[in-house]
């Protein structure tokens, strides 16, 4: 089961994002039939510039043990740079599909957008990095907020 571990802990650290991937965590169980990777307790995820912490990190593999996607869960923080996009925030679970470069952050979420200048928080907030786009989803108890700086003429 060790030897599974140090195994699959390679596989991830090589295709979880096609470039260096650190996880690091104070302790870490692999689920071999459900293709599956907890890293428990003080989880980091960096990848270059990126950071990503949480409470715990569980990490997806696909039919031929390529990454699928990771769950981040409890007190997640982040910061995404890509092209001319830059973000950072945080919010009770992130879900990222590595495929699509879309985090799903749900649960007091939170994003500043470092480029634009602005800021947005509701109960799910999707993120896709390829675009840049974000869509927000609010409640009535809690409705979406945007706030923005405005340049006059």
């Amino acid at each position: 089961m060790n030897f599974f571990k140090i195994i699959l802990l390679l596989m991830l650290t090589q295709t979880l994002f096609a470039e260096k991937v650190e996880i690091t965590s104070t302790s870490m169980e692999a689920e071999e039939l459900k293709k599956e990777v907890h890293f428990i307790g003080d989880a980091k995820i960096i990848k270059g510039t990126d950071w990503l912490h949480a409470e715990r990190v569980i990490v997806y593999f696909g039919e031929n043990n390529e990454t699928s996607k990771y769950e981040a869960i409890g007190s997640v923080s982040f910061e995404f740079k890509k092209d001319e996009n830059h973000f950072k925030g945080s919010a009770d679970k992130v879900i990222y599909n590595i495929l699509e470069s879309l985090y799903v952050l749900k649960g007091k979420a939170v994003i500043d957008d470092l480029v634009k200048k602005s800021h947005v928080d509701g109960d799910e907030i999707m993120l896709n990095m390829s675009t840049g786009s974000v869509d927000v989803k609010g409640s009535s108890k809690k409705p979406v907020k945007f706030i923005f700086d405005m340049k006059d003429k």
